[in-house]
């Protein structure tokens, strides 16, 4: 038998971080701990990867979250499709790590 489950309607904190993350421009990042303050709590950077590895709305550009020591982090579609996306924004990675330019941080 299977079960329908019904989709939880979304916190003003996931929305938040949605609109934070769409904001991003191509050819620059935010860290999770950037997205978490503007979305309105500092040290929630860890519920904004969670919320950002669920989304599966493509007009968010969630490859644009990185880590705050230049990691690439994690993306739902995984590491290898997110530094692709990125690399094709101008950045260059190494090791899961971005080490050129354009890694600009917009605050």
């Amino acid at each position: 038998m299977l079960k329908i489950f019904s989709k939880k309607p979304m916190t003003l904190f996931q929305k938040r971080v949605y609109e934070t993350v769409k904001k991003i421009p191509q050819g620059k990042v935010m860290t999770y701990t950037q997205v978490a303050k503007k979305s309105g709590s500092k040290r929630a950077f860890r519920a904004v990867g969670n919320i950002l590895n669920k989304n599966k709305d493509l007009n968010i550009p969630c490859h644009r979250v990185v880590r705050s020591n230049g990691k690439i982090g994690g993306y739902n579609l995984g590491q290898k499709k997110k530094a692709s996306l990125l690399r094709k924004e101008g950045f260059l990675i190494k090791k899961g790590r971005i080490i050129s330019l354009p890694f600009q941080l917009i605050s």
